[in-house]
């Protein structure tokens, strides 16, 4: 058995996300938006800066967890337990009418051009481009235009120390799985940048988290036979890949920079995977 942490030591399949957490570096998102501003009408540009500064330093109301209502340019809070909308915000950061009640919003309803959930870093310059007019597949050409630039460029993308040898150690007891919402091409060039090509047993590419997370989990229980307490969900993302988990009745690693106010019997918490890695360092020697 392959001495690690509780949480994964115990395990029979390991389900990984790509973006963000098998490279955890930032700086691809200021390509993004880059990339989005240029698209923007010119006498809203620098708006669209001061708006996505303002994002970065959390003094705006667009914010990782939120769920944008692109037809009614409305900022709403979304509980990804209960599957509720409450507290829709306006652009200023203004409380907009709303009974008390919180509205039933499963996470099927995401259609990601009406109602958008903003689960990571690629999302807040996705909603700035779309509050300033600029339409859903013209951002998605740019966050295309993006990938590739980051896959043929340097500096855009680090390895985690230790990741390749890590994941084919674990691979020697147990499933390890990739899930991820970018297309087959991507992750396969991704994959051979980071020189994981082959660490992966299944690989379920264009997920389209979080609305069909808990259906790929799902196959993936059935596919090797194993019960949801036995799995766990690696992510950097809460509303496509931890929340689902933990609903399941799964264990996850959660990678985030912030302590979480999330607190959950299953939930582990790590700033990065070299926290993982490093500790199973330790336990082997």
């Amino acid at each position: 058995m392959l001495h690690s942490h509780s949480f994964i030591e115990n395990s029979k399949v390991l389900i990984f996300d790509l973006d963000g957490t098998l490279y955890e570096d930032t700086a691809h998102f200021d390509l993004f938006a880059e990339k989005l501003q240029k698209l923007v009408p010119h006498e809203q540009q620098e708006n669209f800066q001061h708006d996505f500064q303002k994002v970065k330093k959390g003094t705006h109301p667009l914010a990782i967890g939120k769920v944008y209502d692109a037809q009614e340019d409305l900022i709403w809070t979304w509980d990804p337990f209960t599957e509720t909308l409450s507290m829709p915000e306006t652009w200023s950061g203004e409380l907009h009418n709303q009974n008390d009640k919180p509205l039933n919003f499963p996470a099927s309803s995401f259609d990601f051009d009406r109602w958008i959930a903003i689960g990571d870093g690629w999302w807040p310059p996705y909603v700035l481009a779309r509050h300033y007019g600029v339409p859903m597949e013209t951002c998605h050409n740019a966050y295309n235009e993006t990938k590739i630039d980051m896959a043929k460029g340097e500096g855009w993308i680090t390895e985690t120390p230790g990741l390749r040898d890590f994941l084919h150690k674990l691979k020697e007891d147990m499933e390890i799985v990739l899930i991820t919402n970018s297309d087959a091409v991507d992750v396969e060039r991704l994959l051979e940048h980071l020189s994981l090509q082959h660490a992966f047993e299944t690989k379920i590419t264009s997920a389209v988290k979080p609305v069909h997370t808990k259906e790929h989990f799902e196959q993936i229980v059935n596919q090797y036979k194993v019960q949801p307490e036995e799995v766990v969900s690696i992510g950097d993302n809460f509303m496509n890949e931890i929340a689902p988990a933990l609903q399941m009745g799964m264990k996850a690693v959660w990678l985030t920079p912030d302590q979480p106010q999330q607190a959950h019997e299953k939930l582990l918490p790590v700033t990065s995977l070299v926290d993982i890695i490093s500790k199973n360092s330790e336990e082997d020697e």
